[in-house]
């Protein structure tokens, strides 16, 4: 058949219903290259695009040396002015619970934005004391109801009490270096329940630590669990947020500090450690896994907490608590 064919119709076929032999020009189009492909470092989604971006926000923003490596951390404890504080909160409301954890609060000075009250609750000082330091505070007192307060706490055991929190403001991990001489400070790796850095903060407020590192992502945050953990210790350790923690821990160690690791299989013992009066860098891995391979590879010393009973490993605040008292008892004897 050499008569002229009908223009194609939908799905591949004529008007007709006959299957079409060719497009008759008609995907010219569709036929036209779109030029090279572009690197893998630059196709959008490609995992080797997200870690040069990754890279490029690290060495950007996490950098707590400047060009002068260690120079900067002398200028800094030498009353150089330190970067200032990183804001950065959860955008959701967090609460304190209890007679005890919210009074500790408010004598520690945690920020807040009200103190909500039960109706017709018992003598007890402590509500008593807990009013006035709100008052005097200007944080608001508002009364609540039973059913009110179980939904601000989470059903948590409130006694008819609940500190609204105010979300964290971050230190910047380069302002750690500046708060003491040598410094000391606790990066958590890989630790994800709150109670912990809450309980780690408390115990470097005790031994002389100068604040915590914690990764920004898939890491515990200070929250009101951590509030409560700490004592009030919070509001005079400050927690900082590298978002790389193995970068974060490269540019400390650029500035002078040592990174010691804890580990159960640690080659050292961490109370024979030799570089407890140097500027010093803890690094605590979670309970579960430890620390991760490439911390522990990054770390200048690993070393064992020795555990003679019958125990496997120890909660991770417990590891950091230790370390830290073992730290402070050898910078004591050296009259540091």
């Amino acid at each position: 058949m050499t008569g002229r064919q009908s223009p194609p119709g939908p799905g591949g076929r004529t008007k007709s219903g006959k299957p079409r032999p060719g497009t008759g020009g008609y995907g010219k189009r569709r036929l036209e290259g779109k030029g090279p492909t572009p690197p893998a470092h630059m196709r959008p989604g490609h995992p080797a695009q997200r870690r040069a971006a990754a890279a490029r926000t690290s060495s950007s923003s996490l950098n707590v040396t400047s060009a002068g490596g260690p120079d900067n951390a002398a200028n800094r404890r030498s009353g150089s002015k330190s970067r200032p504080a990183v804001k950065r909160g959860s955008g959701s409301a967090e609460f304190v619970a209890g007679r005890n954890a919210v009074l500790e609060a408010l004598r520690a000075g945690v920020p807040a934005t009200a103190l909500h009250i039960g109706p017709r609750l018992d003598a007890d000082e402590r509500i008593g004391e807990a009013v006035t330091l709100a008052t005097e505070a200007g944080i608001p007192v508002v009364e609540a109801g039973r059913a009110e307060l179980d939904r601000l706490s989470g059903a948590a055991v409130h006694q008819g009490l609940a500190l609204r929190v105010r979300p964290y403001a971050y230190a910047h991990p380069g302002d750690l270096l500046s708060l003491g001489d040598p410094p000391l400070i606790v990066a958590l790796d890989g630790v994800t329940d709150p109670r912990n850095l809450g309980a780690v903060a408390r115990s470097a407020a005790a031994f002389g630590g100068h604040g915590v590192l914690v990764p920004a992502r898939r890491s515990a945050g200070v929250t009101a669990g951590a509030w409560k953990a700490s004592a009030g210790a919070l509001a005079r350790v400050p927690v900082a947020q590298a978002g790389n923690l193995a970068a974060a821990l490269v540019s400390y160690q650029e500035a002078g500090l040592f990174a010691v690791g804890l580990a159960a299989d640690g080659p050292s013992l961490v109370s024979e450690l030799d570089l407890a009066d140097a500027p010093l860098l803890l690094v605590v891995g979670s309970e579960g896994r430890g620390l991760s391979r490439l911390i522990a590879q990054r770390c200048d010393v690993v070393a064992r907490i020795p555990m003679p009973g019958a125990a496997e490993s120890l909660n991770a605040s417990v590891a950091a608590g230790i370390a830290l008292y073992e730290v402070a008892r050898k910078r004591a004897a050296a009259g540091v």
